[in-house]
């Protein structure tokens, strides 16, 4: 009930009807009291009346704001609580100078496919073991059922000069499947000392085993992953689930899809017609876990693994999945999994150590927003945020929707989204974002954060005026924990190119020049990617750390790596898998600050052996091999 039209309670008469009535009780001989007390009444009486009026008005019907076209304010700070302002840092945009000429193809000639809005690709990696962070770039292409459709590889390799340009080395090297390609997945599958490469797409997937001297052989089927003819395959991850040394594979599936599913679920916008939309109207679908066999073939443990989540009520496969990312959510030494989820719950699959999981999404409360709602989820990523033993898990959401930021206390096994109390939420709620990850792109010893941001409709701006397709990148500087809130959004227009409007997909980040600080390349649909070099000047210290294990995971993926140092102790994930269809580097990289040396770097390996070097000197790649 709008409180304007609630009655008045207290004085049912008015106040004037309550003064007459106590005017007839008063004693006929007692005159001066009576004309006392009559003209206090009446006094009071003005008070309520005018009370009355004041309370009217503060409740007058206001008026309504559309919640898809609200745009949240966040609060300013009073002077008492001025945060200190970001560094000024900006990123150059030279994709083109560097060398790089790829052109995503979507295959979009009108029938708006929901593929065509998703995006494809990107992955950094040293695939010629020569000390520096080569690229690859994953295409869509033509569909193969239009006339005159352009085949070609779906796959570019651009190996690294060493001075963060870049050369083509496609033609000749293997990497040649046509695909409807989505994302990547990067990993030394067969313990060689090579790191392989794993394509996901519309339809088979792919499995590269590097050979050397640039040569790449297609072992999908040797290998057995190519999966279903008619899976829809998204974010894939190589990692050690049954601590048996070997890489085995995980792939999130994304929804069930065919052109004529597509046709007939028929998704309309008023104002524009047929449109691409959410995923509501298309069945889920389950992912894949592959178990390595150290014979260069993987077994589907899908089903006897217990990641395969059905609808309880339906039966039906419950994921829509998007983005994964293996982490140690319990600290038991074995790995678990992270998955993104469009507009169903978030899954968390705990590991049970005895090859199977337990999915604890919801009773952890990482399936749901802190409205407890499912969300357009995508990208992903997990990291020790404020250099505790706290960990955060980022999920970047559709359209008004905050990008949730799930923190997990140490000793505890309970998330919560801090995505307002963290300062990430309001500044992220109107953006559409896609790719996301943690990095410290100011070597200043906290972790930042990014996400890369475009609408799914070229049109959306016809029926949300708030909406557009392409829209800025957004950069979340951490200020610490003096700071009323941790991250501080930094305004486009202070990052240089990154905050151009661009319609953004996968994201990822290399320090592609060898000068200490992380660069990003940001893929989009349809679309040139954006490579963009950092261009800090602040003069702050760093340590970069590569790992050199030992067979059958000579990348040591999986690892943890500490530094400590003047009071600093942080924590990295050796991963490469996170983000959305995207691999990051795998060397990490520690801002430092001021500081000029390093007390502590700990390796945590893979196997529960630890590691100490003590006394490190700054500024350098320091590479640690497993004793």
């Amino acid at each position: 009930m709008n409180r304007s039209d609630e009655k008045n309670e207290f004085f049912p008469s008015g106040p004037e009807q309550r003064v007459e009535d106590f005017e007839e009780e008063v004693p006929e001989d007692d005159t001066i009291i009576g004309q006392a007390l009559k003209y206090s009444l009446i006094v009071i009486a003005i008070i309520v009346a005018i009370g009355i009026g004041i309370v009217l008005w503060l409740n007058r019907p206001q008026e309504r704001i559309a919640v898809e076209e609200a745009e949240l304010v966040e609060a300013q700070p009073t002077v008492e609580s001025v945060a200190l302002a970001p560094p000024t840092v900006t990123f150059t945009e030279i994709t083109a100078a560097a060398g790089v000429g790829f052109v995503h193809a979507n295959g979009a000639y009108g029938d708006r496919l929901l593929p065509e809005t998703m995006g494809g690709g990107v992955a950094f990696f040293d695939y010629d073991n020569d000390g520096d962070q080569d690229l690859l770039l994953v295409d869509s292409g033509d569909w193969p059922w239009r006339q005159n459709a352009d085949g070609g590889p779906s796959i570019r390799l651009y190996a690294n000069n060493g001075d963060g340009s870049f050369r083509d080395v496609t033609e000749g090297s293997g990497l040649d499947a046509d695909v409807y390609g989505m994302g990547a997945a990067v990993g030394d599958f067969d313990a060689d000392g090579l790191t392989d490469v794993f394509v996901t797409g519309v339809g088979p997937n792919h499995l590269f085993r590097n050979l050397g001297e640039g040569r790449f052989e297609d072992v999908t089927s040797l290998a057995g992953l190519a999966g279903a003819d008619d899976a829809w395959g998204s974010s894939a991850a190589f990692f050690d689930y049954d601590n048996d040394g070997d890489l085995d594979l995980f792939v999130c599936n994304y929804v069930e899809w065919s052109r004529d599913i597509d046709l007939e679920v028929n998704y309309q916008l008023t104002g524009i017609g047929r449109a691409y939309g959410p995923p509501t109207n298309y069945a889920g679908t389950w992912s894949y876990l592959y178990r390595n066999e150290g014979d260069g073939r993987f077994s589907d443990v899908s089903a006897e693994s217990g990641i395969q989540v059905s609808n309880a009520a339906t039966g039906r496969p419950a994921g829509k999945s998007l983005g994964v990312m293996p982490f140690d959510f319990d600290g038991d030494g074995w790995m678990d999994l992270a998955v993104a989820n469009d507009t169903v719950q978030n899954f968390l699959f705990r590991n049970r150590r005895d090859g199977t999981f337990e999915e604890i999404g919801a009773i952890t409360g990482m399936a749901f927003d802190n409205t407890g709602r499912s969300t357009g989820a995508m990208g992903i990523d997990v990291a020790y945020y404020d250099n505790s033993d706290d960990l955060a898990v980022a999920v970047g959401n559709f359209a008004n929707e905050m990008t949730s930021f799930y923190v997990v206390q140490d000793g505890l096994d309970v998330f919560t989204d801090e995505a307002i109390v963290s300062g990430v939420g309001p500044a992220s709620r109107q953006a559409l974002s896609f790719g996301l990850f943690f990095f410290d792109y100011d070597l200043d010893g906290r972790l930042d954060m990014l996400q890369a941001n475009g609408h799914v409709e070229d049109e959306i701006n016809v029926v949300q005026p708030s909406q557009h397709y392409e829209q800025p990148t957004q950069l979340f500087w951490n200020c610490g924990d003096g700071c009323p809130r941790m991250f501080v959004f930094v305004a486009p227009g202070d990052t240089g190119d990154l905050g151009t409007p661009i319609v953004g997909r996968a994201a990822s980040y290399a320090d592609i020049d060898g000068d200490g600080d992380l660069d990003v390349i940001i893929t989009q649909t349809g679309r040139a990617p954006l490579l963009l070099r950092n261009e800090q000047r602040l003069g702050n210290h760093w340590l970069r750390v590569r790992l050199e294990g030992v067979a059958p995971n000579p990348e040591a993926i999986g690892a943890r790596v500490e530094i400590v140092s003047g009071g600093n102790h942080q924590r990295r994930l050796v991963m490469p898998s996170r983000s959305y269809l995207a691999q990051v580097e795998l060397p990490v990289s520690f801002g430092l600050g001021d500081l000029e040396s390093v007390e502590e770097v700990r390796v945590y390996w893979p196997d529960g052996e630890i590691q100490i070097l003590t006394d490190v000197a700054v500024d350098q790649e320091l590479v640690v091999s497993r004793r």
